[in-house]
Formats: structure tokens, sequence, C-alpha cells
């Protein structure tokens, strides 16, 4: 099927066609004609499936079949989102989508002042994406009314709760008027989640693609032995391979993903970090950067990595194996998109080896193990 078949208006073909893309995903081929036609939709999709245009393109083909004016500090469609980046990128798809219609949209999150932000709001807009923290400061600053809020949605449901989202989220909603449409899109469905799920939703349409347990089956996964003082310098190995390309590298910490990057700048490998502590702009560098191919290592955190969905990541190496067997499946996630194969390298010492035990048994299969690589040519630094 075609996105033309599914009915989206002249506008949002044009630029769907200009994007290049052609054929909906099938989260995407689920949640449209529900969403179109004004259902309330609960989802359950991980990045890379396409979720974000899911819920984007019906959106915006409702709004432009029901063109209105918006009031100082209001929006029509809010979109909360669990972090920074992931509220960027979300924008920036309702950006492009959107850029044959005459609509305003505008994204919120903390660690840039608030004054841009607020002036944003100033005239009203048509689409509001924000992270729920800041989202919280504007409406006790009284920069930002929810009273026309027509749509709302929550995307990664799982991670806002992970992150202790839950108890704004639900202030937040209290200032929505109840006649509304409600989309709510999660990775997993635990039972918080679920029962948040259940209150903010009105007979939702279910729709549900690559359940958590699935690993990508295109991602070649294996797992080396290490001890902890060996694995900066199998890390760099891995990196000098011959085989290594665009490589996303997972630390359990912040400080963990300074000093890898520390360790690979002193061993002659420029490799950048994106976390919590760094600021925006640092962020968003980084993260430019690395889609660009400027720098070809990038070394996140959990938080920081959710909303990273860059293409071409050929190798995600789990320096640090997750202490949550679920975010394993999202990290090895963002290599093998769009069709393309990847490479998933775990390091696993003794202490982690519970953590590995648990993996195993979500995704029910063996992770194969395979020896470190033999050292490079290149000098390493001791």
């Amino acid at each position: 099927m075609t996105f033309e078949e599914l009915g989206l208006c002249a506008p949002l073909l044009k630029a769907l066609a200009a994007e290049g893309y052609v054929s909906p995903t099938p989260i995407q081929l689920q949640a449209i004609p529900f969403a179109m036609a004004g259902r309330d939709v609960q989802g359950i999709a991980q990045t890379g499936t396409g979720k974000t245009a899911a819920f984007a393109l019906p959106i915006l083909h409702r709004l432009a079949a029901n063109p209105k004016r918006v009031g100082p500090g209001g929006c029509r469609v809010l979109v909360l989102s669990p972090t920074r980046e992931l509220a960027s990128q979300i924008e920036e798809s309702f950006r492009a989508y959107g850029k044959f219609m005459n609509l305003k949209t505008t994204v919120m999150f903390g660690g840039v002042p608030k004054g841009r932000q607020a002036r944003a709001m100033q005239m009203g807009v048509d689409v509001l994406v924000a992270t729920p923290g800041r989202l919280m400061d504007h409406m006790q600053d009284r920069t930002v009314r929810l009273d026309g809020v027509e749509i709302l949605v929550l995307d990664e449901a799982d991670h806002m709760l992970d992150l202790g989202f839950i108890v704004p989220i639900r202030r937040i909603v209290q200032q929505i008027p109840q006649q509304r449409q409600t989309l709510f899109f999660s990775a997993t469905m635990p039972g918080e989640i679920g029962g948040l799920a259940g209150q903010m939703l009105k007979n939702p349409a279910h729709v549900a693609v690559t359940p958590v347990a699935t690993t990508a089956e295109r991602v070649e996964q294996h797992v080396i032995m290490v001890e902890t003082s060996r694995k900066r310098a199998v890390l760099f190995d891995l990196l000098m391979g011959p085989a290594a390309g665009r490589t996303l590298v997972f630390t359990r910490t912040k400080h963990g993903a300074d000093r890898v990057v520390k360790y690979l700048e002193e061993s002659g490998l420029a490799a950048a970090a994106i976390h919590g502590n760094k600021s925006q702009g640092q962020r968003e560098r980084a993260l430019a950067d690395f889609r660009s191919g400027r720098c070809r290592v990038l070394i996140a955190t959990d938080i920081a990595a959710r909303g990273i969905d860059v293409d071409g990541v050929t190798h995600v190496i789990n320096y640090d194996l997750p202490n949550v067997a679920e975010s394993y499946v999202h990290r090895i996630g963002r290599t093998a998109r769009a069709g393309a194969t990847g490479v998933a390298i775990s390091l696993c010492d003794g202490e982690e080896r519970a953590f590995l035990r648990g993996i195993e048994k979500l995704i029910r299969a063996k992770v194969p193990v395979m020896n470190p690589p033999a050292a490079p040519a290149q000098k390493r630094a001791a």
C-alpha cells in the first residue's frame, strides 16, 4: 500500500515524496487510518519502526482539514516526549511533513533558556512538542495554556516511567480538555503504564509491532568475556578493526562515558560523548558530527541515547551491559535500521554475567561468545 491509498491530503503526499518516502511501515499502516478517523490509539512500537510518522501524518491531515486560529500561549496539538533529543527529532518531523502547510510548530525542553521558548508561544502554535519538566515550568510561568488542546500524544511512555515523569504527566493531562483525541505509544507496557493508558484513553484502537523481546533480526550479536581492567583496550581494538564503521558505544554512567572518550582520544581515535551532564549545545554538536560522519564513534548513556535515530550505524558496542534487559533490546536496535544489517558486541565482566543471563532469557536466545580481536598494528597508548 502507498501513502496515497491511505487517503492523506495532497500537501502531505508532496512532502513525503520530497523526503523519499513511498510505502508506509507496518506501524504506520495500522495506526494512520484509526488516527485519521479521530480514534484514540494505543500503540506498542519501538524507535526505528516509523512511529513518529504514524502519529504526525494523521495529526497534520486532521489539522489541514480543519484550520483554526490559536490563541496566545495555546496549541492545538501537544506531544509529550521523554528526552530533549527525541523532542527535537519529533518537531523536525512535523516541520518536514508539514512544510507545504501553513502551520506553526515549536519545541520546548530543559537545558536552554526559557525566554525564547516563551516568545515562540506568544501568538500560539499548532503543534507543541515538549518534555514534561520544561512544560510544567512554562505552565507555572503562565506562558503556556493547554485548554485548547485537541490532540494529545504521549510518546515512549515506558521511558517516561523510567525517568519519573508519571506524576508530572498526570498533572499536565488534568489541564487538557477531556474532549480530545489521545495517541499513546510505548515500547513496552508494564503495569503502571497500562494503568496510565487506561485512564487517558477512550475506547482505543490497539496497534503493535516488534514486541520488545524480538531483537532486530538483522543484528548479528556477540559477547566478549573480559575483565573490567581490559575493557578499554578491547573496545579500542574493536573500533580499529577493518569492519568497524559508524559505532554507538553504551556505558552505564556519565562519568564512564567521559572516561572512555578520554582514553580513546589519548589513543588517537576521535570520539564524542552524549549524556545528561552535557549542555544542549554540546549534545547537538556531538549528534550532528556523528550523523554527518565527522566523528564515527559516539559514546552514550541509555537516557541520552533513547532519542538518537541515526541511519548507517554499523555497530553497537555495549561497553557496560545494561542492568535492565529491555534496555539491551533498545540499544542494539540502533543498528540494522531501514533494511540494513548491523553488529552488536557486548563486553561482559564477571559481575555482569547475571545481566547477560537476564538478556538471554528475554530474547530467548544465547548470545554467541567471541574472542577479543587481535590488537591492530597501530601503536596503542598504555
